[in-house]
């Protein structure tokens, strides 16, 4: 075990207190949800509503066999945006199994996945919830369910819109694109922005992987029928 006063001593105190206080707002924010979804699957348990068709439509459009999930939490414990989510990655599936089709589809959590993989690797059952997320996106777009967060659905536009031009992201254009869809001028991300833009990690301009037309392939399939 570290001593407290060779951490101390490493970071600082007053470094510490603001570590500290992160983690316990993000545990108090973790909390608060997760008591919020307990709540409601012990409401949907007494009424005893489940609906299967749900989890089937799920399973055949996201591919992963959301059954074979047994609540280890991994999950939850290794995403980043968790605690921020109204409902967390784990619960997701537990209330697409219990057949809660309107409160997943209308919840914030589906939107604030950034498909970081880390669910997919610690997962036993190596499911994927940034695949389902995707899925249960598209299903909420073509029901014609708003996203609770403002215009994230135009900043996911954006970034898809800048991938396929080039086939990866470039944040310039991409932010560009998206500040005259939302007309958000982002002002509390500016002063990072500019940080970022100086030390290099913005670069003015696009770079182009060679293989576009296998992008563009990619797309077409994609939208094809639609």
């Amino acid at each position: 075990m570290i001593p407290d006063h060779a951490i101390s001593g490493a970071f600082g105190e007053r470094t510490l207190q603001i570590i500290e206080h992160h983690l316990l707002r993000l545990y108090s924010i973790s909390e608060m949800n997760r008591k919020m979804e307990e709540m409601k699957l012990e409401s949907m348990t007494e009424m005893g509503t489940i609906d299967s068709s749900f989890l089937e439509e799920v399973k055949k459009r996201s591919g992963e066999n959301l059954s074979l999930c047994y609540q280890c939490l991994k999950c939850t414990a290794g995403c980043p945006t968790a605690p921020y989510m109204d409902i967390r990655p784990n619960n997701i599936i537990r209330m697409i199994q219990m057949g809660m089709k309107k409160e997943v589809l209308g919840s914030s959590a589906i939107w604030f996945c950034v498909y970081c993989q880390t669910c997919g690797t610690r997962c036993p059952n190596e499911i994927h919830i940034g695949v389902l997320m995707d899925a249960l996106r598209e299903m909420a777009m073509e029901e014609g369910i708003a996203a609770k967060e403002k215009n994230i659905h135009l900043f996911h536009e954006a970034f898809i819109q800048s991938v396929r031009r080039g086939g990866r992201a470039h944040e310039v254009t991409m932010l560009m694109d998206y500040m005259l869809r939302s007309r958000d001028l982002m002002t509390g991300s500016l002063f990072p922005g500019v940080k970022l833009f100086l030390k290099g990690k913005f670069p003015l301009l696009p770079s182009f992987v060679k293989g576009r037309g296998e992008i563009k392939r990619i797309f077409e399939k994609c939208t094809k029928g639609k």
